[in-house]
């Protein structure tokens, strides 16, 4: 029964859409489309992207297809932020960026999971074609990476732009990817009632809420609030839904006579 009221629950909110598509998209198309390239073609990424499938947890909103969002956009910020290096450099550094946002939630379930993931960040990568300065710099990246963490000063500009460009990307997944899917993965996974998701959803909206000031790269400052913005009024939405439905059922969704 319980599944069921969820899956109903998602099918009605479902229809809840993001008002508009994110400016980042329109506005970094150019670096967007180099970086999907990249991510389709470049020997590294594809083997990366067989690696990491036995670290990622598809069930719990963290899988593949949130760490290919988060490679594909890590790797744009880095190509619009990193011009002055030169497009050699420039492209190296983007390539990393992607590399890390593979690896930045291979230990997602446990616990100080960023800084499990760089350490399992190195293990994968040992003997890739990387420089030791290059594996070191995905490692710091992934470990900085977690939401509310305090911003590290690396005192190294690359390392600086590797690591913010990755908080950025995984960050715009709290927008409105996060009430499209990651809600209704982690509802599943933990096996939340409807009554639990409802007393747990305006503190997390204002979880949420407080990531709007935390974006690190200027591009990532610029695009991350509206993200963020698109996904509080969806999510606002989907609790107006969930009352709703608890106003005509109980939360274990027996009518109420």
């Amino acid at each position: 029964m319980k599944n069921e009221i969820l899956r109903r629950i998602k099918q009605e909110s479902a229809t809840v859409t993001p008002e508009s598509l994110p400016s980042f998209y329109t506005a970094m198309s150019a670096e967007l489309a180099s970086a999907r390239d990249t991510f389709f073609s470049h020997p590294m990424v594809l083997r990366c992207r067989e690696d990491v499938l036995p670290f990622l947890n598809d069930e719990f909103g963290h899988g593949i297809e949130h760490s290919k969002k988060v490679a594909i956009e890590a790797s744009a910020l880095v190509l619009g932020e990193a011009k002055a290096l030169g497009f050699d450099a420039a492209r190296r550094l983007a390539l990393m960026a992607m590399l890390s946002g593979l690896l930045h939630d291979t230990c997602r379930l446990e616990g100080e999971h960023a800084s499990r993931g760089a350490e399992l960040s190195l293990m994968i990568l040992r003997d890739y074609p990387l420089t030791d300065d290059e594996k070191q710099m995905i490692a710091s990246a992934v470990r900085c990476h977690e939401a509310f963490s305090p911003p590290m000063d690396f005192g190294h500009d690359r390392t600086q732009l590797l690591a913010d460009a990755l908080y950025d990307a995984d960050k715009f997944r709290w927008g409105p990817d996060n009430f499209m899917t990651t809600l209704w993965e982690i509802c599943n996974y933990q096996e939340w009632t409807l009554e639990q998701i409802l007393d747990k959803f305006p503190a997390g909206l204002e979880m949420v809420a407080a990531v709007q000031n935390t974006f690190r790269t200027p591009a990532g400052k610029i695009y991350g609030p509206e993200f963020i913005e698109l996904g509080l009024n969806m999510g606002r939405k989907i609790y107006l839904i969930i009352q709703t439905f608890c106003q005509k059922n109980d939360c274990s969704g027996r009518l109420i006579p």
